[in-house]
C-alpha cells in the first residue's frame, strides 16, 4: 500500500511538474504580447483551489492531474468587452500567436535542458560495454566481434557505458544499410571498424532488444549470493540473516549465484527454507520461511525481502565524467536535441510501420517508471523527468489541429494568405485532431494495459 501511495505521490508530482512549466510558457508570453489570460490550470475538472491576482487571471488545481491549460480572453469562445478586444487572443498578430503557442513546448525543452544539467554536473557515471559472449551466426559474428572487445562506438558515435549504446543501437531500429561497430581490445588504444549489413533491424518487434538482436551478451561479473541489503521486517530478517552473511546452502542443496538463491525464494512462498550461511568464517544454520507475494500476473511467488550486494567491476570498466557548469550545460543541451531527434524519428517510424506501435505507452506505464525511477534516487529521477518533458515539447509541436503544432500552422497560414483560416475549416479540424488524439490516447492506455 505505501508503494503504491509513493507512486502516485511521485506520478502526480512528475505531471504537475511538466504541465506547470508547459503552460507557463504559454502564459508568460502571451502576457508579454498583450494577450489577456482568463485562467491558469494545473489539472482538469473542478478547481480544488483557485485565487485571482491583480490582473484578473485565475489560477487554479483542480482535481484530475493529466494535464493543465491556460484559458485566453477569446471573440470565438464568448462575449468580449468591447474595451478589451485589443487583449483577445484571435486579435493578436499572427507573429504574436505563434510565440505563444510554442512557448509551452520551448518551455518543457528549457526544463530538459535544466535538469539535464543538473545531472551532468553532478557526475555521470557507468559500465563499459565489454563482449562477454557472441552467439554463433549473429549479426555480431558476422561483424567479426570476439569476446573480450569493448564497444567503443557505433556509426561513429561514442558509446563510453551500457546506456549510451543501447541508445545508439534503438537509433537503429527498422532501418535497413550499413551498420559500424567500432571496437577495441582491453589495454589497447587501437580501434578497429568492423561493419555489418541490417535488414529492417527489429521492425515491428513489440519489445525491441538490441543487444539480443545483434547477438552480444556483455560482460556483467557473478553475483555472489551475499546479502546487501534487508528489509525491515521482511522474512530473512525475522530469520536472523544479516548484510554479509553468503548462503551456501537452501534445503541442502548448493547454492552458487544469487540468481541460484532468487530461483528456490520465488518457488518457496510460505515454505520453509533450511539454510546454511556462511558469516564471519562460521557456518550457521537457519530456518527461512519466504513471504507469499502477488505478481501482477497473479502469480504466488516468495519474497525474502533482501537485497544483492552490488559486484564489484573492474576498475578498468569503470567511466565517470565529471563537468564543470559550462560543460555540463553544452552536454545537456546536446542530450535533449538527441533526445528531441529520437523521439521524432520513433514517430516517424510509427507511422511508418518500422516501429510497433505497441511500444506506444501511457498514463499507467508512465506511473511505474516514473516510481521505480525514483526509488534509483533522485538524479534517475530528473533524468525520466527531462525525457517525458522532451516527449511532451515534440508531440505538442506536431502540426495536429487542438495541439499547439496546430494553433501554429493557423497562424502560419495567415500570415502567408493574408487572412485566418474560417472558422467552419478550423471546426472540422480540430474534430478530426481531437479525434486522433483520444484514438492514440485510448491505444495507449490499452498497451499498457497488455503489460500489467
Amino acid at each position: 500500500m505505501l508503494g503504491l501511495l509513493q507512486t502516485i505521490f511521485i506520478t502526480v508530482l512528475t505531471l504537475g511538474i511538466l504541465v506547470s512549466i508547459h503552460e507557463f510558457g504559454h502564459f508568460w508570453v502571451a502576457r508579454r504580447c498583450g494577450v489577456k489570460v482568463l485562467r491558469f490550470s494545473v489539472g482538469f475538472g473542478k478547481p480544488l483551489l483557485s485565487w485571482r491576482d491583480k490582473l484578473g487571471t485565475e489560477y487554479a488545481v483542480a482535481g484530475i492531474p493529466l494535464g493543465g491549460y491556460v484559458k485566453m480572453l477569446d471573440e470565438r469562445e464568448g462575449e468580449v468587452p468591447e474595451d478589451q478586444r485589443h487583449m483577445a487572443f484571435n486579435r493578436a498578430t499572427p507573429m504574436k500567436r505563434i510565440a505563444i503557442a510554442a512557448a509551452g513546448p520551448l518551455a518543457n525543452f528549457v526544463l530538459a535542458i535544466f535538469v539535464y544539467w543538473l545531472v551532468f554536473l553532478n557526475g555521470v557515471s557507468g559500465v563499459a560495454p565489454v563482449i562477454d559472449h557472441v552467439a554463433p551466426g549473429s549479426l555480431a559474428e558476422q561483424a567479426g566481434l570476439i569476446e573480450g572487445q569493448e564497444i567503443v562506438a557505433v556509426d561513429g558515435v561514442e558509446t563510453p557505458t551500457w546506456e549510451t549504446l543501447q541508445m545508439q543501437l534503438l537509433e537503429r531500429i527498422g532501418e535497413s544499410g550499413e551498420l559500424s561497430i567500432s571496437v577495441r581490445t582491453a589495454g589497447s588504444s587501437l580501434r578497429y571498424e568492423n561493419r555489418v549489413q541490417i535488414d529492417k533491424w527489429m521492425q515491428g518487434l513489440e519489445e525491441p532488444r538490441p543487444l539480443d538482436e545483434l547477438g552480444v551478451t556483455l560482460f556483467v561479473p557473478e553475483l555472489v549470493p551475499e546479502i546487501g541489503e534487508l528489509v525491515a521486517g521482511g522474512a530473512a530478517q525475522r530469520a536472523g540473516l544479516q548484510e554479509g552473511d553468503i548462503i551456501v546452502e537452501s534445503d541442502g542443496k548448493a547454492v552458487s549465484t544469487w540468481q541460484d538463491w532468487v530461483q528456490v525464494v520465488r518457488a518457496s512462498p510460505d515454505k520453509a527454507l533450511s539454510l546454511r550461511v556462511k558469516r564471519d568464517n562460521r557456518l550457521l544454520d537457519l530456518v527461512m520461511t519466504p513471504q507469499r507475494k502477488l505478481e501482477d500476473n497473479g502469480m504466488a511467488v516468495g519474497f525474502a525481502g533482501v537485497g544483492v550486494k552490488p559486484p564489484q567491476w573492474p576498475e578498468s570498466m569503470l567511466r565517470e565524467v565529471d563537468y564543470g557548469p559550462v560543460a555540463a550545460l553544452v552536454a545537456a543541451s546536446e542530450k535533449t536535441w538527441r533526445m528531441s531527434v529520437f523521439t521524432l524519428e520513433s514517430i516517424k517510424k510509427m507511422i511508418t510501420g518500422l516501429l510497433s506501435p505497441k511500444n506506444l505507452s501511457g498514463p499507467i506505464t508512465i506511473a511505474k517508471v516514473a516510481g521505480s525511477s525514483a526509488q534509483y534516487g533522485f538524479f534517475s529521477w530528473l533524468s525520466f523527468l527531462g525525457l517525458l518533458s522532451i516527449s511532451l515539447a515534440v508531440l505538442n509541436l506536431l502540426p495536429i489541429p487542438i495541439l499547439d503544432g496546430g494553433h501554429i500552422v493557423y497562424a502560419a497560414i495567415e500570415g502567408i494568405i493574408g487572412r485566418p483560416v474560417t472558422e467552419q475549416v478550423q471546426a472540422w479540424a480540430n474534430q478530426l485532431g481531437l479525434a486522433l488524439v483520444v484514438c492514440v490516447m485510448f491505444f495507449a492506455l490499452y498497451n499498457d494495459v497488455l503489460r500489467l
